[in-house]
């Protein structure tokens, strides 16, 4: 009996390690939660939307305090965390102007009800007034004179027909304003329906943006496991190879002239696995006018294409350049301030400055995507040696350049 205790005591002793250890394992993954922002209100005097307002002041001060400091992985989380706060707040707000219009525009709906039977009214008494003048149309103080008993009874009889010209005239003018004050509450309510369906497609735009906040907040704890010390190991891989490549652009490379080539020759090979700064096949294709960096998008043609830059998907191509691999091509990143540029901070905040792809079958041929002359080079990265050829296109002021390959 002693001993069936024991085994039952070690058994729950256990269990209850391993549920610890599914706790701490699994906290690694959790978002930190975003700071805390109140609002002094002490006195009562400030309503929901002016507290929404302080504590997105207060948001949007911790988020430029995170990002001038030192660059770490808790720092973007947290910083990530105050923008997805400040995102629901300017929801909120929204919502609450919203509903406020709404309100304002029923308001407005039974004032010009009311304004309506007020003109329908006045239109009547108009009517009856026109009627009575054109039956008193011989109204002429001579011809009232003339019909009057007494002196006493033409001042009595013309001061009542001066006060009923003076009713029909104020009544054309209360109908008048009334019509002014009318046709002003029909444009405001138009204005304000007007202004309604705006918020709401702003509504539409702000929930768009939270949803691509919290999917960028999960991959990118899903892609870094909440581990500083793999992150930062990535940070300066990225960083060093983006310093090499503004190196490169700025003529600091050890570069070779090979010679004359044209669109679709062979003129490197994409490295198999990890290279300088790199950690995965790939070719890193830029396109630079005159020391700046284009869009490569904007010069390759339109093709079927395989997406692998989750999360940031397709995107398109508007040129006519052919491309520099065979059976293209497998997109790994894109151009501009990408997922990887823009959430993980990979270049220190700058934009990516180039296209990276594959082939999709794996061919690792790259063929300069129009004639010119071809250089190899090479410049430091990460304590190794870069490899890259650069194509200056013949009659443009455009080069090419292509890293992570062999000549």
């Amino acid at each position: 009996m002693l001993n069936r205790w024991r085994r039952l005591a070690t058994w729950i002793v256990c269990l209850l390690g391993i549920g610890v250890w599914i706790f701490l394992n699994s906290a690694r993954y959790l978002p930190a939660r975003a700071e805390e922002c109140g609002c002094n209100n002490d006195d009562g005097k400030k309503d929901e939307q002016m507290c929404n307002q302080e504590k997105i002041s207060c948001l949007q001060s911790k988020i430029s305090e995170k990002q001038s400091q030192a660059q770490t992985l808790s720092n973007i989380i947290g910083v990530l965390n105050n923008q997805i706060s400040v995102q629901e707040l300017q929801i909120r707000q929204t919502q609450l102007e919203i509903a406020k219009l709404i309100d304002e525009v029923e308001k407005l709906g039974n004032r010009i009800s009311g304004l309506n039977t007020s003109l329908d009214r006045m239109s009547l008494a108009m009517i009856e007034r026109v009627s009575e003048s054109y039956k008193r149309r011989d109204a002429d103080p001579f011809f009232v004179l003339l019909r009057s008993d007494s002196l006493e009874h033409f001042f009595s009889k013309y001061k009542y027909l001066q006060l009923a010209q003076q009713h029909t005239t104020d009544v054309m003018k209360q109908a008048e304003t009334q019509k002014l004050d009318y046709d002003q509450q029909k444009a405001l309510k138009e204005q304000k329906q007007r202004e309604i369906e705006q918020k709401r497609q702003l509504l539409q735009s702000q929930q768009n943006q939270l949803t691509q906040q919290r999917a960028d907040q999960q991959a990118l704890l899903e892609q870094t496991k909440n581990d500083e010390k793999r992150y930062q190991e990535e940070l300066a891989r990225t960083l060093a190879e983006s310093g090499a490549i503004r190196s490169i652009v700025a003529g600091r490379g050890e570069e070779i002239k090979i010679g004359e080539v044209k669109e679709g020759d062979k003129i490197a090979t994409v490295i198999l696995g990890s290279s300088p700064c790199s950690n995965g096949t790939h070719l890193h294709f830029e396109v630079v006018h005159n020391s700046v960096h284009e869009n490569p998008s904007n010069y390759l043609k339109s093709l079927s294409l395989v997406w692998n830059n989750s999360p940031d998907g397709p995107f398109g191509f508007n040129g006519d350049w052919n491309w520099p691999l065979n059976n293209p091509a497998k997109i790994n990143q894109g151009f501009g301030m990408t997922w990887y540029a823009r959430v993980r901070r990979a270049y220190g905040g700058a934009p990516h400055t180039g296209i990276d792809m594959m082939s999709k079958d794996g061919d690792l041929t790259v063929k300069a995507v129009k004639d010119g002359t071809l250089y190899t080079g090479a410049i430091g990265c990460g304590g190794k040696s870069l490899y890259y050829v650069k194509v200056e296109h013949k009659d443009s002021d455009l080069s090419t350049y292509y890293l992570h390959v062999r000549s």
